[in-house]
């Protein structure tokens, strides 16, 4: 099996390095200093799996993508418009993909396509659900220098095809192998869009304020305004994931407080803000407010925290 990481950042570059480490055919498609770092000197990894340097090879052309069994989608998902040709050039090669990114993917409802993540189907018409592989990902990373990421936060990655019978299905169980002789955790789910749109609850509410207020979690929930606003955004949320029938009820005190424990970091749309990189969003909030405009629930916090984050973006230099 021959695997195709797309990006190598906190998620993607700790990932390929694990699966290299291990011995898996595995190549990454990244571009800038840190892809130019790891061509010279190896990708370096510091987490929970120790600290190891491992040379991983770098797809330098579209074409080189043909022949790979699973492409791994680990760039952001408001990124992957950017790289139409390369996921065109997987798809006419039979690839699979694997989704981990944050919010909303372009396989969680197509017919229509949500205009906020995937308008006019223009990565979903490349890979239909018996190509197709949903993760969600608990697992934390960042760059911190070009060619070295810093992991924490476990190993757990909860993955499934989203449709049964097709060549997914046939690569997915070699996937969980690898993983786990990669030393990480990956796990077989059921019920797939639950998991994620749990995830996306805690998103919605905890990158949203946290790049407003620009506080780390611990602070952001230990204040009361902040932490109320928080828990606004992720019931709305959890709103519209019970009405479409993806959730059941959640609660959102534990949630927070299970948050708060965690070390004090800074989220991933805060770490996008301060180094005035594009936001992921669209497919964290915009999606949510779309969704919920079709089965008719009311979310006004998120719509209000969608307007102020795009208002940001825009004020952003590059």
């Amino acid at each position: 099996m021959r695997v195709v990481v797309i990006g190598a950042g906190g998620i993607g570059g700790f990932l390929a390095a694990a699966l290299a480490h291990s011995g898996v055919d595995v190549a990454i498609l990244a571009r800038g200093p840190h892809a130019d770092a790891i061509a010279r000197s190896g990708l370096h990894i510091r987490g929970d799996l120790g600290e190891f340097t491992v040379r991983v090879p770098l797809v330098a052309r579209i074409d080189d993508l043909a022949g790979f069994d699973l492409a791994l989608l680990c760039v952001k998902a408001h990124q992957m418009f950017a790289l139409h040709g390369a996921l065109q050039r997987l798809s006419q090669s039979g690839a699979c993909v694997v989704t981990l990114q944050n919010g909303v993917p372009f396989w969680f409802t197509r017919e229509p396509p949500l205009d906020s993540v995937d308008p006019e189907s223009a990565i979903g018409s490349l890979f239909d659900d018996r190509r197709t592989i949903g993760g969600v990902v608990h697992v934390s990373g960042h760059i911190d220098r070009p060619g070295s990421v810093v992991q924490s936060g476990g190993t757990r990655y909860v993955l499934a095809p989203i449709a049964a019978g097709g060549s997914a299905e046939q690569y997915f169980q070699p996937l969980l192998d690898s993983m786990e002789r990669a030393g990480l955790t990956p796990e077989r789910s059921s019920e797939i869009r639950s998991v994620l749109w749990a995830k996306l609850a805690n998103n919605v509410g905890l990158n949203a304020v946290s790049s407003l207020t620009r506080l780390s979690i611990a602070r952001m929930l230990a204040a009361a305004p902040t932490r109320d606003l928080v828990a606004r955004a992720i019931g709305e949320t959890l709103a519209v994931g019970r009405t479409l029938g993806v959730v059941g009820e959640i609660d959102i005190e534990r949630r927070m407080e299970y948050a708060a424990r965690l070390s004090d970091v800074r989220t991933s749309m805060l770490q996008d803000v301060l180094a005035e990189r594009s936001l992921e969003i669209e497919p964290i909030l915009g999606a949510t407010v779309e969704l919920g405009g079709r089965v008719d629930v009311a979310t006004p916090t998120i719509a209000t925290l969608l307007a102020l984050l795009r208002g940001l973006q825009a004020s952003f230099s590059r």
